[in-house]
């Protein structure tokens, strides 16, 4: 860190602290200042903030620009939570630079707005919930007090209610994933991912990218849980489409194709019917009518003749 960016960091630091009055380590469930982002006007034809920062961060290395971002005072300006992640070293409880954590995190992740955007929200919760206790720092709930704060912040830089929204529901959900090692539950893997519905494969990307360690066993333990992950929830979405699959025919009109009544023959069919969905898949009424047909006069009825004789 250079004596420039100590500077202009300190400053930020200090105005964000009294703005939103989080020097004691503000309680994470309580009311969050309603005045953390001033109201922008913006005159038409003004870039707004959100290009200013979008074209940061699709580049494919953004680390120059965010710095350049916070230096310059832009940050300070428009997007003052970002500059406020540079937390003080304590002599005692000694922690990370979460800023430059943050753009390290934002520098690994896959180009796409959505997740770098993640990316760089992911930890803006950490100063209003830090806490010295038990012998190291702690910041609490930092994510869902992120999360509410990307809601407040996004819109007042030019971002839509979609876009603030999908990124708000990222940065929530960014810790979820740090015990999946402890032994998750089939149920719990189905509900991470339900959780995070569409936004899946994002949010496994960011997570993938939230470890700026210099330990490489420690990077590739997270690379590999996330692999581990990804199979098992393959393996659980599979066994799920099997369960759900049904035949084409319900019982009744496979009885009124072939002339049946209730019966083990009609079992039969059904299970035949079935087979055919899960290897051909959806094959359309008519088809599987016809495939019906030939293999009750092929199989079904051979079988039939069989029991009878």
């Amino acid at each position: 860190m250079t004596a420039q960016q100590s500077a202009t960091r300190a400053p930020a630091r200090a105005d964000f602290d009294a703005q939103h009055d989080i020097s004691d380590g503000s309680d994470p469930d309580g009311d969050l200042d309603e005045t953390m982002a001033d109201e922008l006007d913006f005159d038409l034809g003004t870039v707004l903030p959100c290009d200013e920062l979008n074209s940061v961060l699709v580049a494919d290395d953004p680390r120059a620009g965010l710095w350049e971002l916070v230096d310059s005072g832009w940050a300070h300006e428009h997007l003052p939570e970002l500059p406020a992640l540079a937390l003080a070293q304590d002599p005692i409880h000694r922690h990370k630079d979460v800023l430059a954590h943050t753009i390290a995190v934002v520098t690994q992740s896959p180009p796409r707005l959505r997740v770098r955007l993640g990316a760089l929200f992911h930890d803006i919760g950490k100063p209003l919930t830090r806490s010295f206790e038990h012998g190291g720092v702690t910041f609490r709930n930092h994510e869902a007090v992120g999360a509410r704060l990307t809601r407040k912040r996004m819109p007042k830089m030019g971002y839509g209610t979609e876009l603030t929204e999908e990124v708000a529901r990222l940065v929530h959900l960014s810790g979820r994933f740090k015990g999946y090692d402890t032994g998750w539950t089939d149920a719990a893997v189905r509900r991470y991912a339900r959780d995070a519905g569409p936004l899946l494969g994002d949010l496994n990307d960011m997570v993938r990218s939230d470890c700026t360690s210099r330990n490489v066993k420690r990077i590739e333990a997270l690379h590999d849980a996330l692999d581990r992950f990804e199979v098992r929830l393959a393996r659980l979405a599979r066994e799920q489409a099997a369960k759900q699959l049904r035949p084409e025919l319900n019982g009744d009109e496979v009885m009124a194709q072939l002339g049946l009544r209730p019966g083990p023959e009609v079992g039969r069919a059904m299970k035949f019917l079935l087979e055919l969905r899960r290897i051909e898949g959806e094959l359309g009424t008519v088809e599987a009518r016809r495939r019906l047909d030939a293999w009750w006069a092929n199989t079904g009825a051979a079988d039939d003749a069989r029991e009878d004789a």
